[in-house]
């Protein structure tokens, strides 16, 4: 029966339709799938293999079926696959080039005197896709041997664990500058106007209830002036915010409520704030504090006495 796709085209097909789907329905990150699940596509080629395999031999029971008909028979079978693909001069070629076989006709010529009751043995030649499959199996081979026991190359076991490992050092970078994954420790001071106008919006909406809109006090400290409960500074005042203030009559912990970056932007307002003077500030709370990184550009008599920062 004449087939409408010809096996030589059949097969590649199949064959780059399933490497496709494999492509595209598995996610393999920066690599080719095929590279990163090398047993699939082991897989894949074996059933290239048995693909190939199997083509050859349909083709080359057709042929035996063909020589087996009558006369009558073939002409008839000719006739209607006169404009078959199997009769074309490149189609034949191929084949004899991928199977270098000897035409049905000269098998006289290649019997053998082995005789196992009645069936005899053809002397063909190894089909060359076949030789080269097990060349490249024997090359394969040696490559492994040399990169794994030799050259004492990386097993899989190995690159997951450097994979693992290079993963932590990259995430660990990733939080140093992460908005959302910062702390009193990578926290820094902003000083933009479009953050410090979000952080005054961010203060209206939760903090003037106890520090007031001018952030002058009421219930809570005054956070204009220049003492401090629990330290000042963009790292102690963001510290406040995340874990709260002091037990039983501190603020609350805001980090239920506010993104790390959210507590950024409306501490760097706070810290804007300093020197404002507002109508009827509350008395200071806490002490004086002095950043210890301006601290250490004073003079020496002076670092004595100022640069050690009060206890809140």
């Amino acid at each position: 029966m004449k087939k409408l796709i010809p096996a030589y085209i059949r097969v590649p097909l199949i064959f780059f339709l399933v490497f496709g789907a494999m492509e595209y329905f598995i996610d393999s990150g920066d690599r080719p799938a095929f590279i990163k699940f090398p047993m699939v596509s082991v897989f894949l080629l074996v059933f290239l293999f048995l693909l190939i395999a199997i083509e050859i031999t349909i083709n080359a029971v057709d042929t035996i079926t063909y020589h087996l008909l009558t006369d009558e028979q073939k002409e008839k079978l000719d006739a209607v696959n006169s404009l078959s693909i199997k009769d074309s001069v490149f189609v034949k070629k191929t084949m004899k080039f991928l199977t270098k076989s000897e035409p049905i006709e000269n098998e006289s010529q290649l019997l053998l005197d082995h005789d196992y009751d009645g069936i005899r043995e053809l002397d063909n030649t190894l089909p060359p896709w076949w030789v080269y499959l097990f060349y490249a199996c024997i090359i394969f081979a040696g490559i492994y041997l040399v990169r794994f026991e030799i050259m004492g190359g990386d097993n899989q076991e190995t690159e997951l664990k450097k994979e693992m490992a290079q993963a932590k050092i990259e995430v660990a970078e990733y939080m140093k500058t992460a908005p959302d994954m910062m702390d009193e420790k990578t926290v820094t001071l902003l000083t933009d106007a479009p953050s410090l106008a979000e952080g005054k919006t961010i203060f209206t909406a939760n903090c003037v209830v106890c520090h007031r809109a001018d952030a002058g006090g009421q219930i809570g400290p005054n956070l204009t002036d220049d003492n401090w409960i629990l330290g000042g500074g963009i790292k102690n005042v963001f510290h406040t915010l995340v874990n709260g203030g002091r037990d039983g009559k501190g603020m609350i912990s805001w980090k239920a409520t506010l993104k790390p970056k959210e507590m950024q932007k409306v501490a760097s307002y706070v810290l804007s704030l300093r020197g404002s003077n507002p109508v009827n500030p509350k008395a200071p709370d806490g002490e004086i504090w002095v950043d210890p990184a301006a601290a250490k550009v004073v003079t020496p008599t002076a670092a004595k006495t100022d640069s050690i920062p009060a206890k809140k």
